[in-house]
C-alpha cells in the first residue's frame, strides 16, 4: 500500500508541475512572448498592431495604455467578434503582471489571431514611454 501511495504522490506532483508550467506559458505556448520594451517598439512603430487589455474594468479605469481595447479575460471568448477587424493584426496582450494574458493569448491563438504576450504585463509597461491614461 505504501508503494501505491508514493506513486500517487509523484503523479500528483507531476500533474501540479505540468499545470503550473502550462498556466505560466512555459510549455505548449503557440504564441510569442515579448518584453515591455519590445511591446513599446511594436505599439509606437507598427500600424498593424492592436493593443488588448484583459484586466478587469476597475483595473482598466485605474490606468491603461492609451489606445488599448478592454476585454476582460473572463469575457474574451464570448467577445471575440469585437476583434474581428483585428484578425490580421498583431495583438499585443497585457494584464497586470503577465499571467491572465497567457490565458488570453491561448484563447486568441486558438481562434486564429496572432497574439504577443507582454511579459510582466502592466507592471512592466509602466517602465516604458507608453502613455498611461485613466
Amino acid at each position: 500500500m505504501k508503494k501505491y501511495t508514493n506513486i500517487l504522490y509523484w503523479v500528483a506532483m507531476a500533474g501540479l508541475l505540468f499545470y503550473f508550467a502550462y498556466t505560466k506559458g512555459w510549455i505548449l505556448a503557440n504564441f510569442e512572448f515579448i518584453t515591455p520594451k519590445q511591446a513599446e517598439t511594436l505599439i509606437l512603430n507598427d500600424d498593424n498592431v492592436t493593443l488588448l487589455d484583459v484586466r478587469t474594468i476597475e483595473e482598466y479605469k485605474s490606468g491603461h495604455i492609451r489606445g488599448a481595447k478592454l476585454i476582460p479575460l473572463g469575457k474574451l471568448e464570448a467577445n471575440l467578434d469585437k476583434l474581428k477587424a483585428d484578425k490580421n493584426k498583431k495583438i499585443v496582450v497585457y494584464c497586470r503582471s503577465g499571467n491572465r494574458s497567457v490565458a488570453a493569448s491561448r484563447i486568441l491563438e486558438k481562434h486564429g489571431f496572432v497574439p504577443f504576450n507582454v511579459k510582466q504585463g502592466m507592471v512592466g509597461l509602466l517602465g516604458t514611454e507608453l502613455e498611461v491614461v485613466k
